[in-house]
């Protein structure tokens, strides 16, 4: 143990006594969840309500306040009705009781460390400890605060094993490192009369649909009017030369999968920049005997009904991260397909085991052969739910040695 993680861990140890001693109980008893990054993505959604149903299996004694950065649109009434003891951080003088009165920071799932300011802000202004739960390291987000803020943290769990290599090569040393799956696994969230009215309305009968989510090579936020948003003309362009690139194996697949099987299809969005796409690249351009087995989503949904709809499906196959990552959580078949815009997140699929289900797009022949793959997922259903049934079960164990960590910490006691 070098002198600098010594002296960090000798602070800690010699603090949580204190924060207990203060509140006149033999432990901290209050986490600060920094998470739900925006609301136009329901995988940004599902990060919130994922962690949130991990604190309360594992810590159930633990009250959780959460610091918000967008639960609008519906998102914060979602989330209190599944977590109805949940205290949402709002304004300023909230916040100032929650820097006081909360033992631990916790930040949430992400791309990167969002919450970089915010985090620094904790540890300056309390000096009390924080953890980092399920991120991304990209290479961009390298500066040197950043490391510094994960080597002062009492752990960081990696969402997938490039972004912890990364930071070791980068020198982040704090006590745990680990590779820690996107608390988006953990979605627990639904609405059954919603997805139910929308499947009976368009003939979607349970096990006899796979979903399909189309995206662009990067997420066009000016798009959404309520981002109010200039175009930026770099990625609009480069969205303009990929679309068709990204979405023709996706669409091949739709075709195979309705002309050789007797599934159908549902086009459905992560984000609200997709329906729009998903008419235009896929269910406009398919031939005429394929579109009467093919429902198209109209309008954007929240993470409940999503949720209650994959869970219905034969399986999901698309561009997006966290509708897979929600599938699986729930033991249905889930297709990622990648490309080096979108970081390395998606590698987090050979950490737990079913890389085949794993395309990278920049290359040519990922593309050709993934529509083979969609296909024997739908020919061979039940096989196909046992291999995300194992990978869901690898999920949790890491969930399970996750909580304990931050248990082990909340309550020096347990060891």
């Amino acid at each position: 143990m070098n002198r600098r993680l010594f002296l960090q861990s000798l602070a800690t140890a010699l603090l949580l006594p204190k924060l207990a001693s203060a509140k006149g109980e033999n432990l901290p008893n209050r986490i600060l969840l920094r998470s739900s990054w925006q609301t136009i993505n329901i995988g940004d959604i599902g990060h919130t309500p994922g962690v949130l149903a991990l604190l309360e299996k594992f810590l159930p004694e633990t009250e959780v306040w959460l610091w918000p950065g967008d639960v609008s649109h519906g998102v914060e009434e979602m989330l209190t009705a599944r977590f109805p003891n949940l205290r949402i951080i709002k304004g300023a003088a909230e916040l100032k009781r929650a820097f006081e009165d909360c033992d631990f920071l916790l930040h949430g799932s992400g791309p990167y460390l969002v919450a970089t300011e915010h985090v620094a802000r904790w540890k300056k202004e309390t000096g009390k400890p924080y953890g980092i739960y399920g991120i991304t390291l990209p290479p961009n987000r390298i500066q040197d605060p950043v490391l510094e803020l994960l080597s002062a943290a009492e752990f960081v769990y990696f969402r997938d094993s490039h972004s912890l290599a990364l930071a070791l090569s980068k020198g982040v040393n704090a006590p745990v490192m680990e590779f820690g799956p996107d608390g988006a696994f953990a979605v627990d969230l639904r609405n059954e009369a919603k997805a139910d009215a929308f499947l009976n309305a368009n003939g979607l009968r349970d096990g006899k649909f796979m979903c399909c989510i189309p995206r662009y090579n990067t997420t066009p936020d000016w798009l959404i009017p309520r981002k109010n948003k200039p175009v930026d003309e770099a990625k609009q362009a480069r969205n303009d030369e990929r679309k068709e690139r990204d979405q023709a194996p996706l669409r091949e697949a739709i075709i195979r999968v309705v002309r050789e099987t007797a599934l159908k299809v549902l086009i459905v969005p992560e984000d609200e920049t997709q329906m729009a796409l998903g008419k235009e690249l896929l269910f406009d351009k398919l031939p005429d005997d394929v579109k009467p087995r093919v429902v198209w989503r109209e309008k954007f949904w929240l993470t409940d009904e999503a949720v209650s709809t994959y869970a219905r499906s034969a399986g999901l196959f698309g561009n997006e991260m966290h509708s897979p990552i929600m599938c699986i959580g729930h033991e249905i078949p889930a297709i990622v397909c990648r490309w080096e815009e979108q970081t390395t997140k998606g590698f987090m699929w050979q950490d737990i085991g079913i890389g085949e289900w794993l395309f990278d797009f920049d290359h040519e022949a990922d593309r050709a052969r993934m529509p083979e793959a969609v296909l024997a997922i739908a020919k061979d259903p039940v096989g196909a739910r046992v291999k995300a049934a194992k990978a869901r079960e690898f999920v949790f164990q890491h969930f399970a040695t996750s909580m304990g960590k931050l248990r082990q910490i909340m309550n020096p006691k347990v060891r």
